[in-house]
């Protein structure tokens, strides 16, 4: 069964739309990420990810074509950085979304690759949510926040907090069960963000336990030297094949769980506020 969205022929996009298969976007960006790793990192994690999970389940998902470019302007000191106006992303995935809705998928989900991707991704969902009226669900995840990722993340990792920030343990362990030649691991280093508890991140840890759940993405230069904020020397193979297939079914499962969910009805309070006045006279 067919379930890249791009090999289709156009009257088999109309079948597996109305098979109620879930179709699964793939957004990412291309940045620096140290001294080791190629620009194309986002994009080759996220997607490779994406295609793993919805290959096993070609009769519940669809591969949507990725949206390779995203919001990175906080990292254009670094050579290799290519970012899209947070307005223009916004309403671009916005639109690729609503294309997968008029064509008749009811329920999409937008899997992210980049950090800063995050926000605009969200408010892309929602707006597509809007734009349908309640008619379809529209959600968003990033590939590391999947529930079996971070199960499986907290037992494999061996950094610290900090250490699978960006470039680090994770991403490294990734690409090099996808695409081992193109790393350098020669050159990994291990750099941490300076900023206090309440500001630091990890991808598989999320916000720091010890600070408060606040959020400051300042220009990516002024934190590190190398690209990297994390712990890039102890990835290895063994490792990103164990991420790889603990995100694939984690994105597998979620993907599973939004085809089930039921599309709950908009009841508009105003409309009810007339019915409930009409009653009572």
């Amino acid at each position: 069964m067919k379930y890249r969205f791009a090999e289709m022929i156009w009257y088999e996009t109309k079948e597996a739309a109305e098979q109620d298969r879930v179709a699964v976007l793939p957004v990412a960006t291309y940045e620096d990420h140290g001294p080791h790793l190629p620009v194309d990192t986002d994009v080759v994690l996220c997607t490779g990810i994406c295609e793993r999970a919805v290959a096993r389940i070609p009769s519940e998902a669809v591969l949507a074509p990725p949206v390779p470019h995203g919001y990175s302007p906080h990292h254009m000191d670094f050579h290799g950085t290519l970012t899209i106006g947070w307005d223009t992303f916004i309403k671009y995935v916005r639109d690729v979304c609503c294309s997968l809705a008029h064509h008749g998928f009811k329920r999409i989900l937008i899997v992210n690759g980049h950090g800063s991707n995050a926000s605009p991704l969200d408010l892309a969902a929602r707006l597509t949510n809007i734009e349908y009226e309640g008619k379809i669900l529209c959600a968003s995840v990033n590939h590391w926040d999947t529930r079996k990722i971070k199960e499986v993340g907290a037992e494999v990792r061996d950094s610290e907090y900090g250490g699978t920030s960006h470039g680090g343990e994770y991403e490294t362990a990734l690409y090099l069960a996808l695409k081992p030649d193109l790393v350098d691991m020669s050159r990994a280093v291990d750099e941490r963000s300076p900023l206090p508890p309440s500001f630091k991140t990890d991808l598989l840890a999320g916000t720091h336990p010890q600070g408060s759940a606040a959020r400051l993405i300042p220009y990516w230069s002024s934190q590190t030297v190398s690209g990297v904020l994390g712990d890039a020397t102890k990835a290895t193979v063994e490792k990103g094949e164990k991420f790889l297939e603990a995100a694939t079914e984690g994105l597998v499962e979620l993907i599973r769980e939004l085809r089930g969910t039921e599309i709950p009805p908009r009841r508009d309070q105003h409309e009810e506020h007339i019915s409930r006045k009409t009653a009572w006279t």
